[in-house]
């Protein structure tokens, strides 16, 4: 991908999957701003990039508000001219069961994720369309936001908003040339090592062996960098065509998911739905049908 005279905000991208969207970006040759509540880590990743050969800048500000947002697109006009490629990437973690969470808990990851996809989708939106050359917006979700996960309510609920706000986005800007799409990516990271199913495959990656390999594949778990060449491929002319979809990305695994869709229909004759009517057909036509919650994985090696 050669991506040389375009300009990229990536949120969070001080460290773990973030800082490896944002060097593959500058490694393809676009310049980069790179986001992170530390000055001190945003820095740091400003340096790997530019000690690399790469261009960036550093923006130290909390996604979530409009003026947060304003500053990131701000930034890359300032220094660098334009706004060609916005990746929506930071994110925290506020975790624990629904009768635990605190309403600030709740509050704090949907104001990073959801709102703070929004209001930099907005911003960098107003910005390419007055450029009206096109651009390029990733989202990313999760796993979590597709099929949901024990202890993340909130955090569910911003990742599945967000591939929401994808599809409808991806209709809006379509005139203007603006591709939006999501990811849903997998990464051994320091939220992810603290996970303890995954412990031994993280630790697997270090050897090699089945487990590694089964974690690659059949989890998607693998380095950030490797969930990397997607975003870059996305930001780039060859995506040109893609647009409100949902890509899948982590070790050796590149998936597309599917649009939620009716998995199975009935029809009454002009009549409605009574609850007998539900219950004498639900055991015959749609029990079977019923959709499992959580990821599913198949066994690991012995």
């Amino acid at each position: 991908m050669d991506l040389t005279g375009k300009v990229a905000v990536v949120t969070g991208s001080g460290r773990g999957l973030g800082l490896a969207y944002a060097t593959e970006l500058a490694r393809a040759g676009a310049a980069v701003v790179v986001n992170d509540v530390d000055a001190d880590v945003a820095e740091a990743a400003v340096r790997t990039i530019t000690d690399a050969g790469g261009s960036a800048v550093a923006e130290v500000v909390a996604v979530g508000t409009s003026e947060a947002a304003q500053a990131l697109v701000d930034r890359a006009v300032t220094e660098f001219g334009r706004l060609d490629v916005l990746v929506n990437n930071a994110g925290i973690l506020r975790d624990t069961t629904v009768w635990k969470m605190t309403d600030e808990q709740f509050d704090a990851v949907i104001t990073t994720h959801l709102r703070g996809t929004f209001t930099c989708t907005r911003a960098a939106a107003i910005r390419m369309r007055e450029q009206g050359e096109g651009g390029r917006i990733i989202c990313v979700g999760s796993p979590t936001g597709q099929v949901g996960n024990f202890g993340q309510t909130n955090y569910a609920a911003a990742k599945a908003g967000i591939v929401g706000m994808v599809r409808t986005w991806a209709m809006e800007l379509a005139r203007a040339e603006i591709t939006v799409n999501a990811i849903v990516p997998v990464a051994a990271t320091a939220m992810t090592e603290t996970v303890p199913f995954l412990q031994p495959y993280i630790k697997a990656l270090e050897t090699g062996g089945p487990l590694a390999q089964f974690g690659r594949q059949q989890l998607s778990l693998g380095t950030p960098q490797d969930a990397a060449g997607v975003v870059a491929f996305l930001a780039s002319d060859a995506a040109a065509g893609i647009t409100g979809q949902a890509i899948g990305i982590g070790g050796d695994r590149l998936a597309l998911w599917s649009h939620p869709g009716e998995a199975v229909v009935e029809l009454a004759d002009g009549t409605g739905w009574s609850a007998d009517a539900v219950a004498a057909i639900w055991p015959e036509r749609f029990a079977a049908a019923q959709q499992t919650v959580g990821q599913q994985f198949p066994e690991p090696p012995k």
